[in-house]
Formats: C-alpha cells, structure tokens, sequence
C-alpha cells in the first residue's frame, strides 16, 4: 500500500498532518461562505492559504501522494494573482471575477479532498500498523480503530472504499476480531469497525464476512457491543447468517445469556432473538423452541422489567392518528423501563410478520407457542394475559 518515502516524513508526520488539516479547513470556508465573496483576495480564507503554502512546501516535497495537492495550491495561487489585478469596475473585470471566484472555490474543493485523502491514507496505514501488534499499545489502537469507525460512518465514498479495498482492512479487521489471544477490547472496536463497512457498503462487504469464524467470536466474547454487532450482521446478511448460527450450533449459547445478570446483555440478547425470529427459517425458529425460550420470555415477562403492553391499548383497533400516536409515546416510554414488557408477543409477532417462514409454518408455531404460555404460565391468570396478547398481536 505504501511507496518509499523519505524516512524522516513518518516522523514528521503530527506536524504535517496538523499544517494539512488547517488548509483543510481554509479550504473548506472558502466554499462554505459564497454569499461573504470568500474569493476577495483579502478574505481570511485565502491569507490563510498562502500563508500555510510556504509551511507546506517541505511537507508536499517529501510525499509522493501530495504532488496533486502541490499543483491545486499553486493553482490557487495564479488565480489569486489574477483576482488582484481585476480590481476595476468594467465589464470585462467583473466577468473575469466571476470566473476567478468560481474557479477559486472549485480549486479549494480539491484541495480539501486531496487532503482529506492523505489524512485516511495515514490513518488507514497507521491503524493497519498497529493492528500487527494489538498487544503493544492497547490505549492508541482503541483510539485508531474509534478514529476509523466515526469516519466510515460519515458516509459513502468512492475514493475511501477503493482505499478500504486496497488496503484489505475489512480482512485485517475480521481476523482480529477472531483472533481469542488478542484483548477483548481490541477485538470488540475491530468487530464495530466491520459493522461500520457493512452499513457503508454491504454490498461490497457482506460477502467478505466469514459467518462462521465471526459468530463464534461475537459469542464467545459476551459483550454488548459484541452482541449489538451480531444483531446487525443478522439484520444485513439475513437468513444466510441465521442459517450458519443454527449450523454451528449457537442458537443455545444466544438463548443462555437470556439469564445473564447484566439487563442491558439482556436487552440486546433479545433484540437479536428478535431478528433471528424475523430471518429465521423453520429449523431456527424450532432450535429456539426446543432450548425453552419461551418459558424463558414468560419468565422475563412476569419480572420487574416486564409486564403487558395490553393493558395500555396495544392491540386495540385504534383508528385516530393523534391517539395513535400518544398511546405510542407511552408504550415507548414504558418500554424503556420494562424492555421485556409483552415479550412473547412481540417474539410471535416477529414470527408472523418476517421473511423466513412459509404461512402454515407461521400459523403451526403460533399454536405451539400458545401450548408453551401454557406450559410456563404460574397461574391461569398470567396464561389468559399473554395469549391475548399473542393472538391480538398477530393474525388469526
């Protein structure tokens, strides 16, 4: 990825990128301020360009990817030249104002997106470096991988994604991810960085998951983030991705941490069961089942974090747009302090409404899940509640 440079240009590195990042940002108002004639050659956008030119010289001489930087400055700097000597009032020094300005900005768009892309170039090497060795300074590494997060998340881009493939980071990161010797901390912002590629471009990205290794890592670390990653590769790759969690035989290791002790490993345990409800084909759903989930939701239900979003009109037939919308201002508000409130339900929703089962499969687990309320239930009572619930929460 990279090309022989002058030895001293690493270590001058801090220093030019914090010269580069001031240009950037000169460049950048002299775009965002059209209205204040940011091309007046005596704006303080354009001194502080010409100013920062004679700092950079040294920095563009020394890296081969900034001689296209190099060329915008000093074409900044003949169209400045030209703006000074139309100073006059005619026709012909408005018009070639006109053109100066445009073209100034457009010669300051490229500049900030020359620098832009050194910057992730840097970035990109800096964190694959450090990747090598996770063990050497776990501190910086979190902030590299954080760092690349927040700037894949920003949004498409052409130029980045062809850094991110030539660079092979989504490979780097993933097998970080599944490397057990490497610190949990590490592993985990590696696993946040694969779901931020996802989400820029699945279509590039899905396809380079290697479901298997990356399940098994995701599990075995039981974390949050671990788990927010998994319910997000689920939501992406699909009914593919449940089918490989049922092939390695994880559906009983997501159902288990149902009981950990930590309520937010809870929540988002059971939004992932909630996906694979949604993706899962008749051999996940049954796997879940069979490993007592529903007693387990039942459970959840009848606990200080449950209770019945019944009872609050939900699944009344409501009609009008403004009551609708506060009696979902109030479940929402519940929910936040009861996530496992109506919980089988919301389960047999998923059921009903998701892409992985056939009609008289939906229709087969709706009547066992009810056999199962039963089976759970402390009393007829609570039995009575959560099968209304599950039979209003989904068709007959």
């Amino acid at each position: 990825m990279t090309t022989m440079e002058d030895p001293s240009s690493k270590e001058d590195n801090p220093g030019a990128l914090k010269v580069l990042e001031a240009l950037k940002q000169a460049s950048h108002e002299l775009q965002a301020n059209p209205t204040r004639n940011p091309a007046d050659s005596d704006s303080p956008a354009i001194k502080t360009l010409l100013e920062l030119e004679t700092e950079s010289d040294s920095i563009l001489s020394k890296d081969p990817h900034l001689s296209t930087l190099s060329r915008y400055i000093a074409d900044l700097k003949t169209l400045v030249e030209t703006l000074e000597k139309t100073r006059g009032h005619g026709l012909r020094s408005f018009l070639t104002r006109r053109v100066s300005t445009h073209s100034i900005s457009r010669v300051a768009a490229s500049i900030e997106s020359e620098i832009q892309a050194w910057i992730d170039r840097e970035n990109i090497e800096s964190l694959l470096k450090g990747l090598k060795e996770p063990w050497k300074d776990e501190d910086e590494l979190v902030r590299l991988l954080t760092q690349f997060e927040d700037r894949v998340s920003q949004g498409f881009d052409r130029e980045l994604q062809n850094l991110f493939l030539k660079s092979k980071a989504f490979s780097v990161l993933q097998t970080v991810l599944c490397d057990p010797d490497c610190p949990n901390r590490i592993r985990e912002n590696a696993a946040l960085c694969v779901a931020a590629l996802i989400r820029f471009n699945k279509d590039v990205f899905v396809g380079q998951v290697n479901m298997g290794d990356t399940i098994h890592a995701l599990l075995e670390m039981k974390s949050i983030h671990s788990l927010k990653v998994l319910r997000e590769l689920i939501t992406f790759t699909k009914s593919p991705f449940v089918d490989e969690i049922l092939c390695n035989g994880e559906i009983p290791e997501i159902l288990i941490l149902l009981e950990s002790k930590d309520l937010d490993m809870k929540v988002v345990d059971f939004d992932c069961i909630l996906e694979i409800g949604y993706f899962g084909r008749k051999e996940a759903v049954e796997a879940m089942l069979k490993g007592g989930l529903i007693k387990k939701l039942v459970e959840l239900q009848r606990s200080e974090f449950g209770g019945d979003l019944i009872e609050m009109g939900k699944f009344d037939d409501e009609n009008q747009d403004t009551e609708g919308k506060k009696r979902e201002k109030r479940e929402n508000k519940f929910l936040k302090k009861h996530p496992f409130a109506s919980c089988v339900a919301r389960f047999a929703v998923q059921l009903e409404v998701g892409e992985g089962l056939r009609q008289r499969e939906k229709r087969a687990f709706k009547q066992e899940i009810l056999e199962k309320v039963k089976e759970a239930s402390v009393n007829d009572a609570e039995a009575a509640t959560i099968i209304a619930e599950v039979l209003w929460g989904s068709s007959p």
